[in-house]
């Protein structure tokens, strides 16, 4: 945006052309001066040519209205003449700048410093036959400024200061641009406060804005607005300017107390609250903000039942540091103190702070649970016996009711019982260390009749006593065929179940011949050859008889029978043959009954396996029988047929040709059995409920809604064929009227067999 210069009213075009006159004056008389003085004698190399050219700078101003070209200068040269012309290039060259045949220079547009300050030219002259008669030489074109353009703040300015700060703290500094020539007063700015100047001050030149006083307070005024002006030419009423808006924000400082909002409190408690919960808050009232608050909360003189902590706002939080009992002190009364570290003094509010106030407990009865007199009780039991007395669990009702209490174990399982009055432990049955060494339970005390419960661990611990007889534990002995006599052939030791520390002694039961044993008073005994010349080839078996002390109270011994095997050894009584003996050591009970146990196992087992076998072996094949027919029963639960009449006689087909029966698809559950030689009305009768009720008890037949069952002779029996397949109805003289007599379930079957005079039709169906 182009503005009238007030530079341009004092001076004038007149005056710019007089200075450019000027300047090109004496840079010509300079270049003369030069160029005459006379040449260094003693240095042909320092030699100079005579200078041709005849200017120096040209200078156009800015923003020249261009209605049509203007003369700004003119190109000299010593060689110039009527037959010469001026040729120009470079920045602008015969676009903005141009040159006619004299060297006048006219500019033909309307320049702008900001966008270009200076043009980089070069100039030639050349004769008529445009041949070059003075060597290039470059010349710059420089743009003088006018005042076109106004002060921009090219940003947004915000600000903090702590409140109370001294006079003078400098809060911010705040700058301006100005496009036009720096170094000119064109772009040179001066700052002034709009706004703000009651508390801020601001410099002229560098735009600092500081703080005017020491009273700035952010609980009166939190934030300040400040507006800032920026003026070019140096502030002179001429010049342009700018304007700016600054928020500067007080900071906060802790310059105020905490103080509680009354000066009593009154607080309920009940007496079953926990130890280290939180009774309640007490709200302090602080100006300054959050962070800055640091209260200090305290109960004087300090409390063994309650305590103060700070909140997460800041607030204090009232605890309980020992549990109550109303029955024991059914009120508190006791006072609170608040101070701050790290306070700015003088403080804002120290005329009437509350820093002191009285608290007042309540506590409140409840119906509380049993108490027993110990946390945790423990007794012994010796094992093995019956004891009435093991010792008291004990508890009582806190409350002023004083009910009564009731004693119960809830682990019905538990070998320990108790007395549900008087709270006396007994066994119900007797405890076994090796089995278990320590019995936890948990005893409940419960008001009567129908009150509150609490519960108590209870630690029975056993104590052992000698009841367990020792083991030998022992790894292979033998005996080499090239050991000598006093040999130790292996150390044998012991152990046992029981508790107490033992003290084993070894002997032999029956004197040995061979052997002998040693003990070594360490709970080991040495098994020591009285001669050699033992072999292989000797039958004889080796065996001893060690017998095991514990040493006690009662002691306890026990007998284990030791096999010494005869072996080939090496020199360092490595074996490489021996001859295994022929008795073991001794079983004991422990390892016998998961033996017989499994032995039982198999043996039932085996019976279950062998019946199943023999359900399924009285199925028979007929082989290669000849079958007739096919006789099916359906029972009364059947799978809904419709028609319970059907007979299906196409499995016969290929009976004939290799012996088995060609059925349908689809599971069926066929029965085969050969009939007897001779059978009257009542064997068949008697054969078919024998198959049913086998097929009703074999486990491995599916089980089909439908039991068919089939009777077949062979053409050795005494009765004939039943068959229909070879003969018709018709020519039968065989009288099944006896089915008749069988009842309701040979109904069908006395149907299809017997004789209808009324039908006349050979078929059966």
């Amino acid at each position: 945006m182009m503005r009238k210069s007030a530079w341009r009213q004092m001076t004038g075009p007149e005056m710019w052309m007089g200075l450019f006159a000027l300047a090109v004056t004496l840079s010509l008389t300079m270049a003369e001066h030069v160029d005459q003085r006379p040449a260094l004698q003693t240095s042909p190399v320092l030699h100079r040519h005579k200078r041709e050219w005849l200017w120096n700078n040209l200078y156009v101003e800015e923003e020249r209205p261009t209605n049509k070209q203007y003369y700004i200068g003119k190109l000299k040269s010593t060689k110039s003449g009527d037959g010469t012309h001026y040729v120009i290039k470079g920045e602008g060259a015969n676009t903005i700048f141009k040159v006619d045949e004299k060297g006048h220079i006219y500019v033909t547009e309307r320049l702008d410093r900001e966008e270009k300050s200076k043009y980089l030219l070069s100039a030639k002259l050349f004769d008529t036959s445009n041949i070059l008669v003075e060597k290039v030489e470059e010349f710059v074109i420089l743009v003088t400024d006018i005042n076109d353009n106004d002060p921009v703040f090219t940003k947004s300015f915000n600000a903090s200061i702590k409140e109370r700060s001294k006079s003078g703290t400098k809060v911010i500094e705040v700058t301006a641009t100005d496009a036009d020539d720096p170094t000119t007063a064109n772009g040179e700015l001066a700052y002034t406060l709009l706004e703000g100047g009651d508390f801020f001050n601001i410099d002229n030149t560098t735009g600092i804005i500081t703080t005017k006083y020491d009273n700035l307070d952010r609980e009166t005024q939190s934030s300040y607005v400040v507006v800032v002006q920026a003026q070019d030419l140096r502030g002179l009423k001429q010049g342009g300017t700018a304007t700016t808006s600054v928020t500067i924000a007080v900071s906060d400082i802790n310059d105020n107390i905490a103080t509680f909002t009354k000066r009593s409190y009154v607080f309920s408690v009940k007496e079953d609250m926990k130890r280290g919960q939180r009774i309640d808050t007490i709200v302090l009232e602080d100006r300054d903000e959050i962070q800055n608050k640091d209260p200090i909360v305290t109960i004087e003189p300090p409390s063994d039942t309650f305590e103060m902590e700070r909140s997460q706002n800041k607030d204090g939080n009232l605890m309980l540091k020992q549990e109550l009992d109303y029955e024991t002190k059914s009120s508190y009364t006791f006072f609170v103190h608040v101070r701050e570290n790290h306070l700015q003094s003088p403080v804002d509010n120290k005329d009437n702070p509350v820093i002191k106030a009285q608290v007042t407990i309540q506590v409140l009865d409840v119906d509380e649970q049993p108490e027993f007199s110990k946390s945790i009780y423990n007794f012994n039991v010796i094992e093995e016996i019956m004891v009435n007395n093991i010792g008291v669990v004990s508890a009582r009702d806190p409350d002023k009711a004083n009910k009564a209490i009731r004693y119960s174990i809830e682990d019905k399982d538990s070998p320990i019982g108790i007395n549900p009055i008087t709270g006396q432990l007994f066994t119900v049955r007797k405890l076994d260390r090796e089995l278990v060494a320590n019995h936890m339970f948990q005893v409940k005390a419960k008001e009567e009749p129908n009150g509150l419960e609490s519960f108590v661990n209870v630690n029975i611990l056993v104590i052992d006593i000698n009841d367990n007889k020792p083991e030998l534990s022992i790894e292979e002995i033998f005996v080499c065929e090239n050991d000598m006599a006093g040999t130790v052939i292996g150390t044998i030791s012991a152990t046992d179940k029981d508790y107490n520390l033992p003290a084993f002694s070894f002997t032999l039961v029956k004197p040995n011949g061979n052997f002998s044993v040693v003990d070594n008073n360490d709970n080991t005994s040495n098994i020591v050859l009285k001669h050699g010349g033992f072999s292989l080839e000797d039958s004889r078996d080796y065996v001893i008889e060690i017998g095991i002390s514990d040493g006690g109270r009662p002691p306890m011994s026990s007998i284990t029978t030791l096999p010494i095997k005869v072996c080939r050894c090496d020199n360092k009584r490595i074996h490489t043959q021996c001859k295994a003996a022929q008795l073991k050591m001794g079983v004991g009970v422990y390892t016998l009954i998961p033996i017989l146990c499994i032995l039982t196992i198999l043996i039932i087992v085996i019976l279950i396996a062998m019946r199943k076998r023999h359900q399924k072996d009285s199925l028979v094949t007929l082989g290669k029988s000849e079958i007739h027919e096919q006789l099916v029963t359906y029972d009364e639960e059947g799978g809904g047929e419709m028609d319970t009449n059907g007979y299906d006689v196409s499995i016969l087909t290929s009976a004939r040709n290799d012996g088995s029966m060609s059925m349908r698809q689809g599971p069926s559950l066929y029965a085969m059995v050969k009939k007897p030689p001779t059978a009257c009305k009542g064997d068949m009768a008697v054969m078919i409920e024998v198959k049913k009720d086998e097929a009703d008890h074999d486990r491995d037949g599916i089980p089909y809604d439908t039991l068919h069952i089939y009777g077949y002779e062979g053409p050795e029996s005494l009765a004939g064929s039943l068959s229909s397949l070879d003969s018709s109805s018709t020519g039968s003289s065989l009288d099944y009227d006896f089915l008749n007599d069988w009842g309701p379930r040979f109904k069908t079957l006395a149907e299809l067999y017997g004789v209808d005079g009324s039908e006349g039709s050979d078929s059966l169906y």
